[in-house]
């Protein structure tokens, strides 16, 4: 017969359990590999289980805890964690609630993102064969970005200065920390479901690995690969690389360049138009001396040749048809140089001075973005006026409806 001397019912043994791990292991950390990953959209919390080579824990991260994470949890991932053992006396079972969590290293950041990047290399999301070209001259840009970071100040200030005439649409989001990937992700199908511009730029400052692992994600990449709104990827640092990067149609290596890269400057499409012009028109000048030269060589063989009726008759005819071909061909050219000057004029007269020549006049806000409608300006508040002979400082007294 077995001595009861330490005889426990199982109520009062999970008791004695529940007392001793909770005391024993408060406030600890623990390092393993995360595996059966749940993140419950409708409470916020997270339950996975943590494992090393040998044994496995049961482990919970409550919404609390779980939204200060910059990073996103996944199947496979090292974490350093810490947090509490927790026992449960009704089922006998034991879990960690963690409250902290962070990848153990950067090398589990560089596995996933090599094991993603191979995935998706596999699947043709970097071939060339997908690559839409850029617009020549984009009439709208979408920006998608942080409102508060310093991309979006460098890419406006680019673009106002090359291109004022370009409309730039953009959708403040999330660049990093935790659910930003899916922020990122929407704001690119917003763009492509509305059609609202003709190239989409994804811009951020750079930042750690983590700070960047937004743009590491497969959900952003999915985006990018199914828009059909070309992309240029601008993350981060010409050092920078992301997964973004490989999948978008063009890589700039800064936010800044990727300004440059849409923006043709209006003094350079005033060159190119007049090298366009200075091209057109040595071509024709040369197709009037080859056929001028092709009708004096078949007016001297007319004259060589005998008899004098004969000549003078195809010598009338060729003179007739020489005439009107150099008639025809100056008169095409005078129209075609006459369009040119036309299309100049037109080009000059689109020029930010010369629209405020007019009467027209730019307002913009404390902070120097430009007002585009009249309900983005408050009763009250103080707005600049450039014109063309300096600006001004004025104040919207009142609201006055169409």
């Amino acid at each position: 017969m077995i001595p009861d001397k330490s005889h426990f019912t199982v109520s009062e043994l999970n008791f004695r359990l529940k007392n001793i791990l909770e005391s024993s292991f408060d406030n600890i950390f623990v390092t393993g590999e995360i595996s059966n990953f749940h993140d419950h959209s409708s409470s916020g919390h997270m339950y996975f289980t943590l494992k090393d080579g040998n044994c496995e824990l049961r482990s919970a991260m409550f919404r609390r805890y779980n939204s200060q994470l910059n990073f996103n949890p996944t199947n496979g991932l090292e974490v350093k964690v810490f947090g509490s053992v927790t026992f449960y006396e009704k089922k006998g079972q034991a879990q960690l609630v963690v409250s902290k969590m962070e990848p153990d290293g950067q090398g589990s950041f560089f596995k996933a993102f090599e094991e993603l990047k191979k995935t998706l290399r596999c699947k043709g999301f970097f071939d060339t064969i997908y690559k839409k070209a850029l617009p020549k001259f984009p009439r709208s840009i979408g920006l998608v970005t942080s409102e508060s970071g310093a991309a979006i100040k460098d890419i406006l200030s680019i673009m106002n200065r090359r291109a004022p005439h370009v409309e730039i649409i953009i959708r403040s989001v999330s660049v990093q920390g935790r659910n930003s990937a899916e922020d990122i992700s929407e704001a690119i199908l917003d763009f492509n479901n509305y059609a609202l511009v003709d190239v989409i730029i994804l811009g951020r400052g750079g930042g750690s690995i983590e700070d960047l692992w937004a743009f590491n994600e497969k959900i952003v990449a999915e985006a990018i690969f199914s828009s059909s709104i070309p992309i240029i990827s601008a993350v981060g640092h010409d050092t920078d690389f992301t997964i973004s990067d490989f999948t978008a149609d063009l890589r700039a290596p800064t936010p800044s360049a990727a300004a440059e890269l849409v923006s043709e400057s209006i003094r350079n499409m005033l060159i190119n138009l007049d090298n366009y012009n200075f091209t057109m028109l040595n071509f024709v000048n040369k197709i009037i001396e080859r056929t001028s030269f092709i009708l004096d060589s078949l007016d001297n063989r007319l004259i060589v040749q005998k008899p004098e009726s004969k000549i003078s008759r195809q010598i009338k005819k060729f003179s007739q048809h020489k005439k009107s071909l150099i008639d025809s061909i100056y008169f095409k050219l005078k129209s075609l140089d006459e369009g040119q000057n036309s299309l100049k004029k037109q080009l000059l007269a689109l020029g930010p001075i010369n629209v405020l020549k007019r009467g027209y006049s730019i307002a913009s806000n404390k902070s120097g973005k430009i007002i585009h409608k009249s309900k983005n300006l408050k009763v009250g508040e103080i707005f600049s006026l450039k014109m063309s002979d300096g600006n001004l400082k004025a104040e919207k007294i009142s609201e006055i409806k169409n």
